[in-house]
């Protein structure tokens, strides 16, 4: 069994071999980030992927987290999020309605940022789901 420091030097040459000069940033521009959970990891990387533009890549991981029932309500609310965005760029809005759904009942006080909420696409999808009073 490994011993803290153990894992802490393994780790710092991994960050090493995959080109990271510093614990902050690696060499191609990268930043790199910390996870406290495997969810958060997946999460993360469906968002890259929806950045990326690789939305059924996104998609699919982006459900394994809401799947999972270790992920916690505030990922799975990301999740959602970040699924609702794909269905609605993807013109499939009844879906998007259905994942901004999810999320508002798993948490009501669920907002979008400013930039997102004024989204050409979704914003007023959101915007719509937002003023439903939940059933």
């Amino acid at each position: 069994m490994l011993d803290r420091r153990s894992c802490l030097l393994i780790g710092l040459c991994m960050l090493l071999l995959a080109g990271c000069g510093t614990i902050l940033s690696c060499d191609d521009g990268r930043d790199v980030v910390w996870f406290t959970s495997s969810t958060e990891h997946m999460l993360n990387n469906g968002i890259r992927n929806f950045e990326d533009g690789n939305y059924s890549e996104a998609m699919k991981i982006l459900q394994d987290v809401v799947d999972n029932q270790d992920t916690s309500k505030e990922i799975k609310v990301e999740s959602y999020k970040y699924l609702a965005f794909i269905h609605c760029i993807s013109d499939r809005e009844k879906m998007c309605r259905e994942s901004f759904k999810k999320a508002l009942e798993l948490n009501p006080d669920f907002n979008l940022t400013p930039a997102e909420a004024g989204h050409p696409v979704w914003g007023s999808v959101f915007s719509n789901m937002k003023s439903k009073p939940a059933k």
